[in-house]
């Protein structure tokens, strides 16, 4: 500084102040974003397990829930409750004084006259006679006693003093006793098996136990409960591996990374937080959402435009968490999204296919792995054609499925494979000299009820309403240059067919939606009823089957919800999102709503969405409050003047207010109301468990 106060800027740049040698210092890096709890590993692993999780309504985050009454209690006001209990110890204080003074008389004191004796009231009575002042403190206690109930001072001190305080200050339950805590597996002691029972709580003690560890062998014991492995080799495998026992086939423990919150002990992921809002019930404001298998197993359905969180906040959370179930042998999935959108890295899942991508290791089977002819025809007739199909629940594509039926049992018969996509192109446009091979091997190893089906078929070709012609253009978009090495049949490839869905096993199959975006609906609907087929013919139904499919825009037929009603016999869902219900017919909304017991409206629906949703939630009864303001009329010159001087006070007339209270029946949500008053980042979800438990339409802020 100079004298004059200003800084001397000279030799500035030209004596920069040395710096220490070396990179320069960063800050460490956060081991996990601001505000959300560590993961359940190491020391945090054991108060994650003793965190409680009472049981709740269906969708409320149990991980450290704590229960609010059904009904909203009545709260008053904080300015109001304060000025009344100040108001209330005044008028008890100026009640006491005048009494005390005697300017309201002594009639107070009459009581103690007569009951206590003359010598205690005359002072003879030595101490005595000071019970006087014994009977005027209670006498005054029962005063403020009747202000205080008038003016609710136990509600101050319930709101304001140390009860709130303790609530505030109060951590979660007590650690458990030694027979009820999760960390020593009380059930294994209860079985005998104490040897496995302090493995595991030792290998948790020491951190190197995860959740998805824990539910792993959770998992493997209830196996062993149900009988498919013997007590004997579970213990054997627990002291061997500990933490590591009965690991998934692909070897790994975890994910690569999370980006939600997960509760595996519950099976519940986090999607965000039910809002505080008037319109969803009081026992739900303000509490977290989270769905698991039990909601996930009635099927769901996210409809909202483009931007509005559908992969994001409600896709990829939820493959995460069923990913995660997957390694711990409880589920089985398999995620259908454009490539590139975003559904998880690679290393997450055990197969990716990548359908039209050379540098793909596996393939997708065509036939959904059965062998036979009939049933692989009803597959992929609907997969080529099903969007055809009458657009309501009679419709279906029997006549297509005929087709094919006619065509592949003859060419299984003959080559001991169904054929490939250029093959099966051939025989539907009805090539002589593939038709005359066929012919020929069939009548070489006699199989006459076979070439009856080919005479059957070349009979009906270029027939009006023959629909072979139909069927060989849409195989024709899967006969091109960019899937020449998909769909192999000869056994050279790598395919993965969905009767997979018997173990554990995790699959992505990326869609070449860009370039070819009518193949790749027509491939959603492949594995879509593939899906729904395998899934019924499962024998271990104990593992939940999820299809979540991001973007189902031309895949909902009525073949595919007549599938989608009978996968909750089966222990399975899928979850399907939209951009709008006008992707799908109109005659197929009211069912497809009607089938999916999850169902969730984003933020930007249109109006005519809306109405869709509003009718399948239905209504509710309300209680409507009617206010009719009515002018006072006054008949007295008296009563003139005062109206007079008030109306020019307030520059209103005098008015008497009138409230009508009735019930009413209205919408839950309105289509108005969804697509204008739903902010962004929230949605709209109603939910459904496998048990038949509701929960009504809630808006949820996704973004929490």
């Amino acid at each position: 500084m100079d004298s004059d106060g200003t800084r001397d800027t000279r030799g500035t740049h030209a004596n920069p102040v040395p710096r220490p040698a070396g990179p320069p210092v960063v800050p460490p890096r956060p081991a996990r974003a601001p505000g959300v709890p560590p993961l359940p590993d190491g020391s945090a692993f054991l108060g994650w397990l003793r965190t409680p999780r009472p049981e709740a309504a269906p969708g409320v985050w149990r991980f450290g829930h704590r229960p609010r009454p059904e009904q909203e209690p009545e709260r008053i006001p904080t300015r109001q409750l304060l000025s009344g209990a100040v108001i209330g110890f005044l008028c008890g204080w100026l009640l006491c004084s005048l009494l005390y003074n005697g300017f309201l008389g002594g009639f107070w004191l009459w009581p103690w006259f007569v009951l206590a004796p003359d010598s205690w009231t005359l002072g003879q009575a030595g101490w005595l006679s000071q019970l006087s002042y014994v009977y005027e403190v209670l006498f005054f206690a029962g005063i403020f006693a009747i202000f205080g109930k008038i003016s609710r001072w136990g509600e101050v001190w319930r709101r304001f003093g140390p009860p709130a305080w303790q609530q505030k200050a109060a951590s979660y339950e007590p650690a458990p006793l030694p027979e009820q805590d999760l960390v020593e597996w009380p059930q294994l002691r209860a079985a005998g098996a104490v040897d496995a029972a302090e493995r595991l709580a030792a290998d948790a003690r020491a951190g190197v136990m995860r959740d998805v560890d824990h539910a792993r062998i959770l998992r493997a014991w209830q196996g062993v409960r149900g009988g498919r492995f013997s007590l004997a080799t579970f213990t054997g495998t627990v002291l061997k591996d500990g933490a590591a026992a009965c690991v998934h086939p692909s070897g790994a423990r975890d994910l690569p990374g999370r980006i939600a919150r997960h509760d595996l002990l519950t099976g519940q992921v986090r999607l965000g937080t039910t809002a505080d809002d008037a319109r969803n019930p009081y026992a739900y404001r303000g509490t977290g959402l989270g769905l698991d298998p039990e909601l996930l197993g009635t099927s769901l359905v996210a409809v909202g435009p483009a931007g509005s969180g559908k992969t994001g906040t409600v896709v990829r959370p939820l493959a995460e968490s069923l990913c995660l179930h997957a390694l711990a042998g409880r589920a089985a999935v398999v995620v259908v999204g454009a490539a590139g959108a975003g559904l998880g890295p690679a290393d997450a899942y055990d197969v990716v296919v990548q359908i039209g991508n050379p540098e793909s290791v596996y393939d997708l089977d065509l036939y959904g792995g059965t062998t036979d002819p009939d049933e692989a025809a009803a597959v992929l007739a609907e997969a080529l054609v099903g969007d055809l199909a009458e657009p309501h629940q009679g419709g279906d594509t029997r006549r297509s499925t005929t087709v094919l039926a006619q065509l592949l049992g003859p060419f299984r018969a003959v080559h001991g494979r169904f054929p490939s996509v250029p093959e099966l192109r051939q025989l539907l446009d009805g090539a002589p000299a593939p038709l005359a091979a066929l012919r020929k091997g069939l009548q070489a190893s006699g199989q006459e009820s076979l070439l009856r089906e080919l005479d059957a078929r070349e009979r009906q070709m270029g027939n009006p309403g023959d629909v072979g012609g139909i069927l060989a253009d849409r195989v024709a978009l899967l006969d091109r240059p960019a899937f020449a090495a998909f769909f192999d049949t000869s056994g050279q490839s790598r395919p993965f067919s969905l009767k997979a869905l018997d173990h554990p096993v995790r699959v992505r199959i990326d869609l070449p939606q860009r370039g070819h975006a009518d193949a790749s609906r027509m491939l959603a609907r492949l594995v879509l009823a593939q899906f729904t087929a395998s899934v019924a013919v499962r024998e271990d139904r104990s593992l939940f089957a999820c299809l979540v499919l991001d973007d189902a825009t031309g895949v909902v037929t009525p073949e595919a919800v007549r599938g989608i009603q009978r996968l909750r016999s089966g222990n399975a869902g899928v979850v399907l999102t939209l951009r709008t219900l006008d992707d799908v017919p109109r005659p197929l909304r009211g069912p497809l709503l009607g089938a999916t017991g999850c169902r969730m409206a984003l933020s930007g629906l249109t109006p005519w969405d809306g109405q869709d949703f509003a009718e399948v939630w239905g209504k509710e009864w309300i209680e409507a409050r009617d206010v009719t303001d009515r002018q006072i009329i006054a008949e007295t010159p008296a009563g003139k003047v005062l109206h007079a001087v008030r109306q020019v006070i307030t520059g209103k007339a005098p008015t008497a207010r009138a409230v009508t209270v009735r019930q009413v029946e209205r919408e839950r949500w309105s289509a108005s109301e969804l697509a204008h008053g739903v902010p962004p980042g929230h949605a709209v979800l109603s939910l459904t468990s496998v048990k038949g438990e509701h929960a009504p339409p809630l808006l949820v802020d996704l973004r929490g």
